[in-house]
């Protein structure tokens, strides 16, 4: 790409994501174009598809809840690690309105833009909990695909303004229940851990 149309790029990329803190990810296609003094045309040449446009503005911050995951899976205890990235991954869905209904769609539709990063991250997620659930500090009847369920169900609580003052108080519920002790992690009888990523 030259580097004219990189700063272009870039340039609309840096709009969209304002128009999108402030407004949500339903906010007008048109509205970014005439933000960032363009043509409609032009933003579409860039990005054909609302979903195209929101997986380039979104890739870099999915790579980077990725990255942590890989770092925090040999750092720190294992229940510790898990909650930080849950904590992470909630903060940012909820930074981006609405992104989380498009997440929750895409997690489920290979075609989406947006598919092949959601299962990614599911996957970093998949690999903390099976790591607390190995130390038996995390309970093993859910896995990876419970995991991003569960963010995605955190993050529509910050979405919700009539919520949003209890979202932390309800993050450290669920995370709470997720979370064992290891005394009682070898309880008779439980469930072995699922694979499912």
């Amino acid at each position: 790409m030259r580097a004219d149309a990189r700063k272009n790029r870039d340039h609309l990329l840096a709009v969209a994501g304002t128009a999108i803190t402030e407004q949500g990810v339903d906010v007008s296609l048109r509205d970014i174009a005439r933000r960032a003094d363009v043509g409609l045309a032009t933003l579409l040449r860039h990005f054909p598809t609302r979903e195209a446009l929101l997986d380039a503005l979104l890739h870099t911050s999915f790579d980077e809840l990725t990255a942590k995951a890989g770092i925090l899976e040999t750092s720190g205890s294992p229940d510790d690690a898990l909650v930080s990235w849950l904590r992470d991954c909630v903060a940012w869905t909820t930074e981006y309105r609405g992104a989380v209904v498009l997440m929750a769609a895409a997690i489920e539709d290979p075609e989406s833009a947006l598919h092949a990063s959601c299962v990614t991250l599911r996957a970093a997620g998949a690999r903390l909990l099976a790591r607390a659930q190995a130390a038996g500090m995390a309970r093993t009847d859910i896995d990876g695909a419970d995991v991003f369920a569960l963010v995605e169900a955190l993050a529509w609580l910050g979405d919700q303004r009539s919520l949003a003052p209890r979202a932390d108080h309800l993050f450290d519920v669920v995370t709470s229940a997720i979370l064992t002790s290891p005394a009682n992690s070898d309880t008779e009888g439980e469930t072995p851990p699922r694979t499912r990523s």
